[in-house]
């Protein structure tokens, strides 16, 4: 009943996003949201490296000189959750201890900046058709693959990935994937920056 409750929630979130009504919109630092996920995912998962970095990093260095401000207008509990979709999947799809990094800083300036948030994970990455579909509702890389119940986490619905795509979308924003250096999967997504 627990894994229908969500499945019902984020059905109907995704159907709220598809008529495009508006959400709240106020001012957000993705850079504290971003802190905020990256302590939460330490807290759940103590064996876990989860570095908060800045866009410049590479994760090893140390020398990126941190996260930036990265300041955008938007509705700060649907931002906090492409976070926490985002983090979830690369903890869910990566090794046990597999490094992660979360990028955050702004690009541009003035009226083009734009405020960009990266998941960086060292696990096996993505094929190129995975890559493609990766945000399509219900889709799952591996629909064989289920998450262990004893871990006390159910199957995925295949919907975390869309509802980052869609919510992100809904922010004038757009959210991609491509390869992390040295193996595993980076997602990137950027919003307007505020002013």
């Amino acid at each position: 009943s627990e894994r229908m409750k969500h499945l019902v929630e984020d059905l109907l979130l995704l159907a709220r996003l598809d008529e495009q009504r508006p959400g709240r919109s106020a001012p957000v630092d993705l850079a504290v949201l971003a802190g905020d996920a990256v302590h939460d995912v330490r807290a759940l998962d103590a064996e876990r490296r989860v570095r908060l970095i800045g866009l410049a990093g590479t994760g090893s260095s140390g020398t990126d000189g941190g996260p930036q401000p990265a300041p955008v207008t938007g509705d700060e509990d649907r931002l906090r959750q492409v976070v926490a979709n985002l983090l979830a999947n690369a903890v869910r799809h990566t090794p046990p201890g597999s490094p992660i990094e979360v990028a955050v800083g702004t690009i541009g300036s003035d009226a083009g900046a734009q405020a960009v948030l990266e998941v960086r994970d060292h696990g096996a990455g993505l094929t190129p058709e995975q890559a493609e579909r990766v945000f399509e509702r219900f889709y799952r890389g591996d629909p064989s693959r289920q998450r262990s119940a004893a871990a006390g986490a159910p199957g995925g619905s295949g919907l975390g990935l869309s509802i980052v795509d869609a919510v992100v979308g809904a922010h004038g924003g757009a959210v991609t994937v491509r390869d992390t250096p040295g193996g595993g999967a980076t997602f990137s997504v950027s919003l307007p920056a505020a002013n």
